[in-house]
């Protein structure tokens, strides 16, 4: 029961069968109501033959044959006018229940349907009901309850037996339908799903949408974009993981001609020019700087992002150190509106790459003067 052909096809089959028993019960308690409508008008049939006779009377062996015919033990037919015609055997049993269908409703005679299919004893019905064709008069007559069980019983087997081949061949059509419009098509779904998954990177394992137009056509659609999406991840993932080895020896060989730079470069701080004095601090700082980004970028291809280390420190010698890394811009006019001895707690290096970035991002708009403000408000700095 795994499948969900099968899962369909139980539950219609159930829904069905479900749908026949209430279909059942009515059908049962009217085909009792017919049964003695029959009746009521075969012993009418008969008791018109008695008022018919030339002395209103038949003699016993007629009547026997009549009663025989009518299926009753004995008639009763009352007229309008007070009249009484009388149909009855050598013996007339005592009746042990009467039904009168001039009264009652649908919840009482599918009750007394259920009793009746519940009996197995026969009891002797007193059955009153209006003359078919005799507008005011009435019939009462005297019927056993086991033929109309037996016929009960009968109907109902047929019933079940219809409602068996109308269950199945539902069933059959729904099942056949389904697995047309929804089974084979999320089947087709499924599949191309686990063969996406064995292998994304293959574009041939990609699902080709239908041309439906409801909701399986747009779960093919929708799979297909999303299929097409991951490859494209997938790939791009590849192309940024080979541009990362490329960037992580590069960094590698950057740092060994930076760390020689910063050997060549602390005899400058002993020269005897004033103005090559006066640089050499900020050029230690950027060969420190960029060996300190050359080591982290080593250290995020091997490990992740680099770690945050928040350190307090003044935040106007950090601007001016952009305009002297922007030296290649020439033209770049870098204003800091900030006060002095301002201390912030960040991430220096971090922030510094920020800053720089902003710079090059507006420099690359068009400007080319920037200014840098800041605004203090409940012990933050923005």
């Amino acid at each position: 029961m795994r499948s969900l052909s099968a899962r369909l096809l139980v539950l219609t089959v159930f829904f069905v069968m479900l749908s026949e028993v209430f279909i059942f019960v009515p059908s049962v308690a009217r085909f009792r109501m017919t049964y003695f409508d029959n009746h009521l008008a075969a012993a009418h049939l008969a008791s018109l033959a008695l008022a018919a006779s030339p002395n209103g009377k038949l003699d016993q062996p007629m009547t026997n044959l009549i009663l025989r015919d009518v299926g009753a033990h004995a008639v009763i037919l009352h007229r309008p006018n007070g009249m009484v015609f009388m149909l009855d055997g050598p013996v007339v049993p005592q009746p042990d229940v009467t039904f009168d269908l001039t009264k009652g409703n649908v919840p009482i005679w599918i009750q007394r349907s259920l009793e009746t299919l519940a009996r197995s004893d026969n009891r002797i019905m007193r059955v009153v009901g209006p003359a078919p064709t005799e507008p005011g008069a009435t019939v009462d007559l005297l019927l056993d309850e086991a033929p109309l069980r037996h016929e009960m019983w009968r109907f109902g087997v047929r019933i079940l037996e219809l409602s068996v081949v109308i269950s199945l061949t539902t069933a059959a059509l729904v099942y056949l339908s389904l697995q047309w419009l929804l089974v084979r098509p999320m089947r087709r779904i499924t599949e191309s799903m686990t063969s996406f998954r064995q292998d994304p990177e293959d574009a041939t394992r990609r699902i080709v949408p239908s041309a439906r137009r409801h909701e399986i056509g747009r779960a093919e659609n929708e799979l297909a974009m999303l299929q097409e999406t991951v490859r494209g991840a997938l790939a791009q993932r590849a192309r940024l993981a080979a541009l990362g080895t490329a960037v992580t020896k590069i960094n590698h060989d950057l740092r060994a001609i930076l760390a020689t730079a910063r050997l060549v470069s602390d005899g400058l701080a002993d020269s005897a020019a004033p103005e090559v004095r006066r640089v050499a601090p900020r050029l230690f700082e950027a060969i420190d700087r960029a060996v300190a980004l050359c080591t982290r970028t080593l250290d995020f291809s091997r490990e992740g992002a680099p770690p945050f280390s928040p350190s307090r420190f003044e935040l106007l010698p950090l601007i001016e150190e952009i305009e002297p890394a922007m030296a290649g811009d020439n033209g770049v006019a870098i204003k800091a509106d900030v006060p002095q001895g301002l201390m912030v707690r960040a991430d220096r290096d971090q922030l510094f790459r920020v800053l720089l970035n902003l710079t090059q991002n507006a420099l690359e708009a068009g400007a080319r003067h920037v200014r840098f403000s800041t605004s203090a408000e409940n012990g933050t700095v923005a």
